[in-house]
C-alpha cells in the first residue's frame, strides 16, 4: 500500500474549520427558529448554505492534509456533487431542529440521515480523485466511520435543539458545544481518512483533468471563511437589531402602557375613571342579564370635603382622597370595582344577591369613611352620602342606573348627610328637573335672560350711599324670577360659571358708568367672584376689557373673593390679587371669619377691605360669643388698614351695635333690599346727594 502522511498545520486548521462551521450552524439555528415565516425560509437557506459549505470546507482542507507519494489532483464534478451533498444534509439538520419537538425516535432517525448524508459527502469526495486501481476500505473502519458520522449529526442535533433558544449564556454555551461538535466532525473525516487505503501503483486520474490541489486549497479556504464570515456578519447585524426592535418595543409598550393607564384610570387615585367605568358597567349588564343576577351601583360623595380643600389647600385634599380610597379598597371585594368620576365622586359597582347586601355595604362604607384621619400632622374629618341604584329595578343601561344612583346621593345629603339611601322613582323627577333647568341655564346668555340687581352699601350707621352690590338673579320664561342659590350650583358644576360671570362684570361695569354719567361720581360697584372664576386663566384679561369698555376707572370696582377663596391656594391668590391691585381694582374679602386664614398670607394680600359674614351679624345681641368676634375682625382690619363692611344687617339694634364698634359700611335689608337699577334710583334719587 502507498505511504501517506498529514500536514499538521493543515489538520489544526480543518479543526479551526470544523468547530467555526459548527458555531455557524448553533447560531443560524437560533435565527431560523425566531425569525418570521418569510425571514426564517432565507435564514434556512443561507444557513444550510454556510454550514453545508463549512462541513465540505472542512472535508477538502482535511483532504489537502493528506498526501501520498504520486501527484494528486480531483475531480470538479464529484467535488460539486459532494459540496451539493453536504448543502442538502445541513437544510435537513436546520429543518429537522428548528421544529416545536424533538423526540428520540425522531432524533434518531435525523441522527441517521444525517450521518449517512455527511458520510456520503466525505466518500464522494474522496471518489472525486479517481484512483486507479480504486481506493480499498477497511470494513471496521469504514463501518466506524459511519458509526462517528451517525452519533455526531445526533450529538449536533441535540445540541443545537437545545441551544437554538436566545438565553443569557448562550453565546458561551454555543462555543463549548462548537468545539465539541468540530472535534466529532474531524473524527469522522480522519476515521474515514484511516479506513482508505491506497494499492502500490495506484495513480490519481484526476491530476491533470481535474482541479489542481493549489488552485483547490486556495478555493476551499476562500469559500470556507467569505461564507461562514458573511454568514456570521449577517446574524451578528440581525441579533443588533433584534436588540434594537426588542428595545423599541419595550419602550413602545411601555409607553403604550403608561398612555392607557392615563386614558383608564385617574392619575391621582389610580382608580379606574368615568371611561373604563362605563365599560364595566356595561360588562356588568351583559353579565347580569345573561345570568339573571343582581348588582348595585353606589355613589358615594364626601360630606366636607369641600371645606378641607378650601381651608388646607389642593395639597392635604389629595392626600385625603388618596387615604379614602385606601380604605375603600380594604373594605370592598376584589371582583368590585370602585372608580372615580371626579373632584371627590367615587361610585363603587357590587354584584349582590338582594338589595338589603347594598345597605350593608353601604353602611360598612360610611362607617369606614367617618373615621378620622391623620395627614400632615392634621386630623381631619369626612363622611359620606351614598346613593343606591340596583341593577335592573333602577335602569337597564349605564347612564340611566348612574343618573339614579347620583340622584339618590343628593336625597341622602339633604336628609342630613353621612347616610345612604336607595334610589325612588320621585327623586329621578326632580333630577330630571335639575337636568332642564341646566339646559335652560345653557341658553340663559343668548336670550338675555339674565339680570343684575344692586344692594346698596350705606356709611355707617344711615348713609349715604357710596355704592352698590351687582347680585345675579335669573328671569326665567317660565319660573319666573330665580335666587343665585337655585341655579348657581349647577352652573359652577358644569363650568357656566365663567361666562356667566364674565357678563356680571360686564354689565356691572356698564350700569356704574351710567350712574356716574348722570352724575353719581361717588358710587363704586362691588362684583362677587366665584372660586371658578377667580381661578380662570383669562381673568385679569377679563376685567381689564370690562373697564376698557366701558371707560370705567378701575378705582370704581371692587371685586369680592371670599376667604376661603383666597386661602385655597395662598401663593396664587396673591399673584393674581397684586395683579388686579396693580390695575387699580379694589379687593374686598368676603365672609370674613368663616375660613381658617393665615394671618401670615392675610397681610400680604393687597385688600382694601374686610366683609364680616353675615353668620356672626344675626347672632348680635343674643348673648354668644359673636360681638367678640366682630370686633376682633373689627381692630384686625383697622390694624391692616382696612374698611370694615357688615352684611346681612336686617334690625336697628344690630345697626347701632355694629356702628359703635367700628363698622364703615352696613350693608343689609334694613338699609336696602336688592333691587333693579331703575328702583335703586327712584329709592335714593334721580340727581346726587
Amino acid at each position: 500500500m502507498l505511504a501517506s502522511r498529514y500536514n499538521e498545520v493543515l489538520v489544526v486548521f480543518s479543526l479551526i474549520v470544523a468547530i467555526l462551521a459548527s458555531y455557524t450552524a448553533l447560531d443560524i439555528a437560533g435565527r431560523v427558529s425566531t425569525a418570521q415565516r418569510g425571514a426564517r425560509l432565507a435564514w434556512l437557506a443561507g444557513g444550510a448554505l454556510a454550514m453545508g459549505t463549512g462541513i465540505w470546507s472542512m472535508h477538502f482542507v482535511g483532504m489537502l492534509a493528506f498526501s501520498l507519494p504520486i501527484e494528486l489532483g480531483y475531480d470538479l464534478w464529484l467535488t460539486s456533487a459532494s459540496l451539493l451533498i453536504a448543502i442538502a444534509s445541513s437544510t435537513f439538520a436546520l429543518w429537522l431542529v428548528c421544529q416545536r419537538e424533538l423526540p428520540w425516535p425522531r432524533l434518531a432517525m435525523g441522527a441517521s440521515l444525517m450521518g449517512a448524508g455527511i458520510a456520503a459527502m466525505h466518500y464522494t469526495g474522496m471518489e472525486a480523485m479517481r484512483m486507479v486501481p480504486g481506493i480499498v476500505y477497511d470494513p471496521a473502519w469504514f463501518a466506524l466511520s459511519i458509526v462517528v458520522a451517525v452519533l455526531a449529526s445526533g450529538a449536533a442535533l441535540w445540541i443545537a435543539f437545545r441551544l437554538r433558544w436566545h438565553s443569557t449564556w448562550v453565546v458561551f454555551s454555543r462555543a463549548g458545544a462548537s468545539v465539541a461538535m468540530g472535534c466529532a466532525i474531524v473524527g469522522m473525516h480522519y476515521t474515514g481518512m484511516a479506513a482508505s487505503q491506497f494499492p502500490e501503483g495506484s495513480y490519481c486520474g484526476a491530476a491533470n483533468s481535474g482541479i489542481d490541489t493549489g488552485w483547490l486549497s486556495i478555493l476551499v479556504i476562500m469559500a470556507a471563511l467569505s461564507v461562514m464570515a458573511t454568514t456570521l456578519i449577517i446574524s451578528v447585524l440581525d441579533s443588533r437589531l433584534e436588540q434594537r426592535t426588542a428595545s423599541l418595543a419595550s419602550a413602545l409598550s411601555k409607553a403604550n402602557s403608561e398612555l392607557m393607564q392615563l386614558a383608564l384610570y385617574d392619575n391621582l387615585t389610580k382608580l379606574p375613571n368615568r371611561m373604563l367605568l362605563a365599560d364595566r358597567l356595561g360588562q356588568a349588564i351583559e353579565k347580569a342579564r345573561r345570568e339573571h343576577k343582581v348588582f348595585a351601583v353606589l355613589f358615594i360623595d364626601l360630606d366636607g370635603f369641600k371645606a378641607i380643600n378650601d381651608a388646607y389647600g389642593h395639597h392635604l385634599g389629595d392626600l385625603l382622597l388618596v387615604e379614602v380610597t385606601q380604605r375603600i379598597r380594604g373594605s370592598v371585594r376584589g371582583q368590585d370595582t370602585i372608580a372615580r368620576l371626579g373632584g371627590d365622586e367615587l361610585i363603587l359597582l357590587t354584584e349582590i344577591g338582594e338589595p338589603t347586601d347594598a345597605a350593608k355595604i353601604a353602611g360598612k362604607l360610611i362607617e369606614t369613611i367617618r373615621q378620622p384621619y391623620s395627614i400632615e400632622h392634621h386630623e381631619l374629618f369626612v363622611s359620606a352620602s351614598v346613593g343606591i341604584a340596583v341593577y335592573p329595578d333602577d335602569g337597564l343601561a349605564p347612564h340611566e342606573l348612574l343618573v339614579n344612583a347620583d340622584a339618590a346621593m343628593y336625597h341622602a345629603k339633604e336628609q342630613g348627610r353621612d347616610g345612604y339611601c336607595f334610589f325612588e322613582n320621585s327623586m329621578n323627577a326632580n333630577a330630571q328637573e335639575q337636568l332642564r333647568l341646566l339646559q335652560d341655564l345653557r341658553h340663559a346668555l343668548e336670550r338675555d335672560e339674565l339680570r343684575l340687581h344692586y344692594q346698596p352699601k350705606l356709611i355707617a350707621p344711615a348713609g349715604p350711599i357710596i355704592g352698590v352690590e351687582a347680585l345675579l338673579r335669573w328671569q326665567h320664561p317660565e319660573r319666573g324670577l330665580l335666587s343665585p342659590d337655585q341655579f348657581l350650583p349647577l352652573a359652577e358644576k358644569t363650568g357656566l360659571i365663567v361666562p356667566i360671570g364674565n357678563w356680571v362684570l360686564d354689565e356691572a361695569c356698564a350700569q356704574i358708568q351710567r350712574w356716574r354719567a348722570a352724575g353719581h361720581t361717588s358710587w363704586n360697584i362691588a362684583v362677587n367672584l366665584s372660586a371658578s372664576q377667580f381661578a380662570h386663566a383669562k381673568l385679569i384679561d377679563s376685567v381689564r376689557t370690562a373697564l376698557q369698555r366701558h371707560g370705567l376707572e378701575a378705582h370704581n370696582l371692587t371685586l369680592e373673593i371670599t376667604e376661603s377663596t383666597a386661602m385655597r391656594d395662598a401663593d396664587s391668590s396673591l399673584a393674581v390679587l397684586e395683579q388686579l391691585a396693580a390695575m387699580g381694582v379694589g379687593i374686598s374679602i368676603d365672609d370674613f371669619g368663616t375660613g381658617y386664614s393665615s394671618l401670615l398670607y392675610l397681610k400680604r394680600l393687597p385688600a382694601n377691605e374686610l366683609k364680616i359674614d353675615r353668620g356672626f351679624v344675626n347672632e348680635l345681641g343674643q348673648g354668644g360669643d359673636d360681638a367678640a368676634i366682630v370686633s376682633a375682625i373689627i381692630a384686625l382690619g383697622r390694624t391692616l388698614g382696612l374698611k370694615i363692611v357688615a352684611e346681612g344687617v336686617e334690625t336697628p339694634e344690630q345697626q347701632k351695635h355694629l356702628t359703635r364698634l367700628g363698622c364703615n359700611l352696613l350693608q343689609g335689608y334694613l338699609l336696602g333690599r336688592p333691587m333693579p337699577a331703575e328702583q335703586l334710583i327712584e329709592c335714593y334719587g334721580e340727581t346726587p346727594a
